[in-house]
C-alpha cells in the first residue's frame, strides 16, 4: 500500500511540474509583452555636491524616455509645494551627469526627477535632497599680501558680505562700504608665524574661506645667510630660538647636533632656502621644528637619515615635540627619522610635505627600534619614488617593553603615495608596538606592491576612504592586516607623475577630497 501510494505522489508532482513549466513560459511572453500606460520613474537618483554650490545629478536610464524634467525646491524635507527655486528641462540620458551650478551656499534643497517620452504620458518624480557647501569666492592669497602681522584678503568686487572672522582667536573685522567696493580688506594686529583660517561672512553664511599663514617676525628671529656657520649657530642655541634662513644654497654635509628645542624655518616661504647633506642629531630632550625648507639629503653623511636620536635620557624626561611641514624633502640614503634607542618623544608631525627619493639602503622609512612617540601624525603629504623594498612606517616591540606605560597613536590622513615599495613582503604599518592606535583615512596609494601588515600586533582601529590604484595587495585578503570595506580603485588620473605633478583629474576623488589636497582642484 505504502508504495502505490509513493508512486501517485511521485506522478502528481510531475505533473504539477510540467504544468508550471508551461505556466511560466506563458508569464515570461506576458511579461515581454507587456505595455505599460506610462513610464517608468528614474530610479537611482544620486546627488552629489561639487564646487561647494553645484548639485551633480545621475539616474539609471529610462525605457522609451527622450528626456527628462529636474526641479528644485529651497527646503531639506522633501516638500514640493509652491514654486520650484529652478526647472531643468529636455535633459538627455547622454548629458548625465548633469551639473546644474548657482545654489546658496549651506543651503538645504530637495530635488525631484521625472522621464518624459513620446506617445506615452511621463513618468511619477524621484526625489532626493542635498545640502550645498560653504561658497568659496576668496581668491588665493598672494604671497606678497601676507607680513608677519597682516594679511590683504581678496574676493570679486561688489559682492556682498559683512564681516571676516579669523581663527585662532576669533578675531572679527567688520567690513566697510569701500571694502566691499573694492573686494578686498587689510587686517592687522596678527600673531606672527601663525596658521590663520580666514571665514567671508554675509550675516550667518559663509561665503568664502582661505587658509594662509603669517611670516617670521624678523625682530624676534636671528637671521641667517648662507655664508653664516649654520651648524655653529645651531649647535649653540638656546631653547626658543628661532633661525629665520635666507633663501640661498647651506652646503654643510654632516651632522648638526641639535641640544635645545629650536625652530628654523624660511625667512621667505615664498623662495625656500636649501640644505643640502645634514643630518640632524637629537640630543637633551630637544625639539625641532622644520619649515618651508628644502633639505636635500643626496651628501648626508653615510647616506643617513634626515633626523636621528642619539642620546638615551634619564627615567621620565621626554623629547619635545618635532614638527616637520611645508617642506621639500629628497634624496635621503636610508629615511627621514630614526630611533634606535630607548627614547620617548612627546609627538612627531609631518605635514604639507614632498618627499621624494629616499631610498631607504639599510634602514626604513619612518624608522622606530627602541624608542616610542605619544602621538605621531602624518597628514597632507605627498611621498613617490621612495622605499622601493623596506617598510613605510615601522615601530617595534621594544618602544612598549622600554615605555610600558605609554600608547601611541598613529595618524596617516590625506596623503597621496605614488611608486612606494615594489616587492609584497614589505609593510605600509610594521607596527609591533604592544599598546597603540593607528588610523588610516582618505589616502591615495598608487603604484605600490606593499602589504599592508602581515603582522598579528598590528592594530588598525580605523580605516576608510582610501583610494587604491595598482595597489592589489592592500586589500588582499591573505595578508593580516588588508582593506576590507569603505575603499575605491579609481584611477587618480594624475597629470604628470613622471615630473612630480600629481594633480588629480579622477572626479570622484575629487569630490570626496582623497589624497594630498594641493592636488586636488
Amino acid at each position: 500500500m505504502n508504495t502505490i501510494f509513493k508512486k501517485i505522489l511521485y506522478i502528481a508532482s510531475l505533473l504539477a511540474a510540467v504544468f508550471m513549466a508551461g505556466c511560466t513560459d506563458d508569464i515570461a511572453d506576458e511579461i515581454t509583452e507587456l505595455n505599460l500606460s506610462r513610464l517608468l520613474s528614474p530610479t537611482d537618483l544620486d546627488v552629489r555636491v561639487v564646487n561647494q554650490t553645484s548639485a551633480r545629478l545621475t539616474w539609471k536610464p529610462v525605457q522609451k524616455a527622450t528626456s527628462f524634467v529636474v526641479e528644485f525646491h529651497q527646503n531639506g524635507v522633501l516638500d514640493f509645494s509652491g514654486t520650484p527655486v529652478r526647472t531643468v528641462e529636455g535633459v538627455l540620458f547622454s548629458q548625465l551627469p548633469l551639473v546644474v551650478p548657482g545654489f546658496d551656499g549651506e543651503t538645504s534643497y530637495s530635488v525631484r526627477v521625472k522621464a518624459i517620452g513620446e506617445d506615452i504620458p511621463e513618468s511619477l518624480w524621484i526625489s532626493a535632497t542635498f545640502t550645498t557647501d560653504a561658497e568659496q569666492i576668496f581668491f588665493p592669497v598672494n604671497p606678497d599680501d601676507i607680513t608677519f602681522n597682516s594679511v590683504v584678503l581678496r574676493w570679486p568686487a561688489g559682492e556682498t558680505a559683512t564681516h571676516i572672522l579669523l581663527v585662532p582667536g576669533d578675531i572679527q573685522y567688520d567690513l566697510t562700504a569701500d571694502d566691499i567696493a573694492d573686494g578686498s580688506a587689510e587686517i592687522t594686529g596678527l600673531e606672527s608665524e601663525t596658521q590663520y583660517t580666514a571665514y567671508l561672512k554675509n550675516g550667518e553664511k559663509t561665503r568664502g574661506t582661505q587658509v594662509f599663514t603669517t611670516l617670521v617676525d624678523t625682530g624676534n628671529a636671528i637671521i641667517v645667510n648662507p655664508s653664516d656657520d649654520l651648524l655653529a649657530l645651531i649647535e649653540g642655541a638656546s631653547d626658543g630660538d628661532l633661525f629665520a634662513l635666507m633663501p640661498g644654497d647651506y652646503i654643510y654635509p654632516g651632522n648638526i647636533e641639535v641640544h635645545a628645542s629650536i625652530d628654523i624655518v624660511a625667512a621667505e616661504p615664498a623662495n625656500r632656502p636649501v640644505i643640502h647633506g645634514v643630518s640632524f642629531r637629537m640630543f637633551n630632550g630637544a625639539g625641532l621644528r622644520l619649515k618651508d625648507l628644502i633639505l636635500d639629503g643626496f651628501t648626508a653623511p653615510d647616506g643617513n637619515q634626515m633626523i636621528i636620536y642619539n642620546e638615551v635620557l634619564n627615567p621620565g624626561e621626554i623629547y619635545g615635540e618635532v614638527v616637520v611641514e611645508d617642506c621639500v624633502i629628497h634624496t635621503y640614503g636610508k629615511g627621514i627619522m630614526y630611533v634606535n634607542i630607548a627614547v620617548l618623544i612627546e609627538s612627531v608631525t609631518f605635514r604639507g610635505n614632498i618627499i621624494h627619493g629616499i631610498q631607504c639602503t639599510g634602514g626604513d622609512f619612518i624608522d622606530y627600534r627602541q624608542g616610542m612617540t605619544r602621538t605621531f601624525d602624518f597628514i597632507n603629504n605627498t611621498v613617490y619614488n621612495s622605499a622601493p623594498d623596506r617598510d613605510l612606517f615601522r615601530m617595534d616591540a621594544p618602544g612598549s617593553t622600554n615605555f610600558p606605560t605609554e600608547t601611541s597613536i598613529l595618524t596617516i590622513r590625506n596623503n597621496t603615495f605614488y611608486n612606494i615599495i615594489g616587492v609584497n613582503n614589505r609593510r605600509i604599518l610594521y607596527i609591533r608596538l604592544a599598546t597603540h592606535q593607528i588610523s588610516v583615512t582618505k589616502n591615495i596609494f598608487a603604484e605600490t606592491q606593499a602589504n599592508y601588515s602581515n603582522q598579528t600586533a598590528t592594530t588598525v582601529t580605523q580605516m576608510a576612504d582610501n583610494n587604491y590604484w595598482n595597489a592589489p595587495n592592500l586589500t588582499n585578503p591573505e595578508y593580516t592586516v588588508h582593506d576590507t570595506g569603505n575603499f575605491t580603485t579609481h584611477n587618480p588620473g594624475f597629470v604628470d607623475p613622471a615630473n612630480g605633478n600629481f594633480t588629480v583629474t579622477n572626479e570622484e576623488l575629487i569630490i570626496y577630497g582623497i589624497g594630498d589636497p594641493r592636488w586636488l582642484p
